[in-house]
């Protein structure tokens, strides 16, 4: 078989390779893997933003468009303050994504193996695992970014415009959980002039996926418009924290280490090669190579491309079974079982790392030394139950007056859902969305601190004193406990609350 079969794009695909029952069955069992061990730690910082979020739901936030704080808001409804309730929606995403993988190398001509390969591989790469461990909107950018390949695959097989309907349900969802789904819409409209696809342009189908999408944006281009793009001024700030840190470094690198399985590297690298060499699929690698490039240019974190990975992979797997097929048959079983073996290996050291295996002991104490987003989860438990030592330790006349004031959305997440353990108050911010929720119109005369040097506090706050430290059971060292562990109290505002509000937000 020439190199140019290998390439040629399937019409449809056989019958026998119509069933996903054992794509299905890898989806779930990782799935239920994931539910099975999210609950061993405590909510990250991050999920402790979007559950406080969903208690003030709203058409927009600070950092994000509002689905995911909405997804939130109907898991507090439903589980209450659950770690494995709250966790649920993100397992379900990376499950959808695991079984659309394996449709996409269905859709490709791809049999059996192609499919299975293609659902392991991507449910032991890094990012998706990492993914379904964390409420996180990237678990469901990942899923639109996945969804969006499927269905231009399934547009390009058939050349059924009414595929760009589905896209444009998909586009409005995408931009109503990360605005960063741009970059992968602009590969679609690059793929399609750059390709045969620009026989699109003039079809109704097109333009009316075009309009669903911006129809289901509006709500939150309205609350945008409304709040002076705040959200762009927070991307702004946020962009320009992480490359001062450091935190863009690494890109091209973490394409290979984080995005995918490392072992599948050829397979996904074989798959871009064959969207560019397949004029009817060509359309596909665009949309890989634009967002990477932009990403690339303008500093991007490596995880904004990882949705672009699952297509490839599954075009790759397509290619490498077609190989396979002409080698003979003890060379063909050697190689599938050296590729299954090497993703699985790799599969099993991401595991070790991402995964919340256990509660105590060496699995434990290795996952924490290597994942900071674990040490992350630790603490917010015994931050707030330090908070209400310190409360409860004041004079009544003092905690009839009292206010919270925290200097990140972890600490603000604490108190306000923790905290209700203990019935402390609101807590106060002007970080995030904290600042569209004002401050208090009586103020308060006693006030705890938390986030804050004490020459910070000092300078807002008057008679200010130490009164205790973040500190959690495990002795882990994440932000809170070393960079602002100290906790204190502090008498009334320098000055006006307005004057501090009158600044704006602070992004973080």
């Amino acid at each position: 078989m020439h190199s140019r079969d290998l390439l040629k794009a399937p019409t449809a695909a056989p019958r026998s390779q119509l069933s996903i029952m054992p794509v299905l069955v890898i989806a779930l069992l990782f799935g239920a893997a994931h539910m099975l061990t999210n609950g061993q730690y405590g909510f990250h910082r991050d999920e402790l933003q979007f559950l406080s979020d969903a208690q003030h739901m709203d058409w927009g936030f600070v950092p994000y468009p509002p689905l995911t704080a909405a997804l939130e808001h109907l898991s507090l409804k439903v589980f209450g303050l659950s770690l494995v309730g709250l966790r649920l929606f993100s397992v379900l995403a990376q499950v959808l994504v695991i079984v659309v993988s394996g449709l996409m190398a269905r859709d490709l001509g791809g049999g059996r193996l192609a499919q299975i390969f293609t659902a392991i591989a991507v449910a032991l790469s890094p990012l998706p695992m990492f993914w379904a461990t964390e409420f996180q909107y990237s678990s469901f950018d990942l899923l639109w970014w996945v969804l969006i390949a499927w269905c231009v695959i399934r547009l390009m097989r058939d050349d059924e415009p009414r595929w760009w309907v589905a896209i444009g349900i998909l586009a409005g969802l995408g931009l109503q959980t990360k605005y960063s789904i741009a970059f992968e819409l602009a590969g679609v409209l690059v793929g399609m002039l750059l390709t045969d696809a620009r026989r699109y342009m003039t079809n109704r189908w097109f333009w009316a996926g075009g309009a669903i999408a911006l129809l289901l944006f509006a709500p939150n281009l309205a609350w945008l418009i409304r709040h002076d793009f705040i959200s762009y001024h927070f991307l702004q700030g946020i962009h320009a924290r992480d490359v001062d840190e450091g935190r863009a470094d690494g890109f091209l690198r973490d394409q290979f280490l984080m995005n995918a399985n490392l072992f599948a590297a050829p397979v996904w690298l074989a798959g871009l090669v064959a969207y560019f060499s397949n004029r009817r699929y060509r359309m596909l690698a665009w949309m890989y190579a634009v967002p990477l490039l932009l990403f690339l240019f303008a500093q991007g974190r490596f995880y904004y491309t990882g949705g672009a990975y699952p297509m490839l992979l599954a075009m790759g797997s397509v290619i490498g079974e077609r190989w396979l097929h002409t080698m003979r048959p003890a060379w063909r079983v050697g190689i599938a079982t050296l590729l299954f073996t090497g993703i699985s290996a790799i599969g099993l050291y991401a595991t070790l790392c991402i995964v919340p295996l256990a509660s105590s002991g060496p699995l434990r104490d290795f996952a924490l030394q290597k994942n900071s987003d674990l040490r992350e989860e630790i603490g917010w438990n015994e931050l707030a139950a330090q908070v209400a030592a310190i409360r409860d330790a004041l004079p009544a006349e003092q905690q009839a007056h009292l206010g919270i004031v925290v200097g990140n959305y972890g600490e603000y997440g604490a108190i306000a859902l923790l905290g209700q353990k203990y019935h402390l108050p609101a807590p106060i911010t002007a970080i995030n969305s904290g600042w569209l929720r004002g401050y208090p119109q009586t103020p308060p005369s006693t006030i705890i601190v938390l986030g804050s040097s004490h020459e910070r506090a000092d300078e807002l706050f008057t008679d200010c004193r130490l009164a205790g430290h973040s500190v959690n059971a495990w002795g882990v060292i994440n932000e809170e406990s070393q960079y602002h562990p100290d906790i204190f109290v502090c008498g009334p505002m320098r000055k006006p609350w307005s004057e501090l509000w009158g600044h704006g937000p602070e992004f973080g």
